[in-house]
C-alpha cells in the first residue's frame, strides 16, 4: 500500500475475501457498516433507522457512537 499498489480497489471485495479467509464476526461487520454509513440525501428518519440497525450487536456505545 505504501508503494501505491492496491490489491483491492473495491472495499466489498476485500471484505468478502477477508470473511472467506477468517470467518465472519458479526461485531466487526456491524462496525464496518457504521463506519461507511452516510445520510446521502435521505431524510433523517430513514438515516437514523439504518444507523440504529447498524449499531445493534456492534458493542459501540456512548462516545463511540457519537464519533
Amino acid at each position: 500500500m505504501e508503494l501505491g499498489n492496491l490489491e483491492y480497489e473495491i472495499t466489498e471485495k476485500f471484505l468478502a475475501d477477508l470473511k472467506k479467509e477468517f470467518g465472519e464476526d458479526e461485531k466487526v461487520v456491524k462496525v464496518a457498516e457504521l463506519r461507511k454509513l452516510k445520510q446521502e440525501g435521505r431524510i433523517i428518519k430513514e438515516f437514523m433507522q439504518e444507523f440504529r440497525r447498524a449499531t445493534r450487536r456492534s458493542d459501540y456505545k456512548g462516545r463511540l457512537l457519537v464519533e
